[in-house]
């Protein structure tokens, strides 16, 4: 195949050209590459932060239910010692005897 030169004339910056257009698709598709991989490493950091915050927020909750706990324990054990307290005795007070 032999090339006239004409045809060489057109040829020749054709293919710089294509070169060219090659080059920018392989530097594209880095740039693509690494953007992806930033935006991927965002949204990882994002769901890291989201389950860590979740997790001290059970752990409050699940503080604030034992504090609640505890506190009606106490309540309880108070009312139950007030009763005590309170409680009538089967004879005494019942019955006043004024003979004697």
């Amino acid at each position: 195949m032999s090339l006239k030169g004409v045809e060489l004339q057109i040829a020749i910056p054709k293919t710089f050209d294509a070169g060219k257009v090659a080059e920018q698709m392989q530097q594209q598709s880095a740039v693509n590459q690494a953007n992806a991989q930033a935006a991927s490493e965002r949204q990882l950091e994002k769901n890291r932060e989201t389950v860590l915050e979740s997790n001290k927020t059970a752990e409050a909750d699940l503080e604030n239910k034992e504090k609640e706990q505890a506190e009606q324990e106490r309540k309880k054990r108070e009312k139950t010692e007030q009763e005590m307290k309170e409680a009538k005795h089967p004879f005494k007070g019942n019955f006043v005897d004024f003979s004697g």
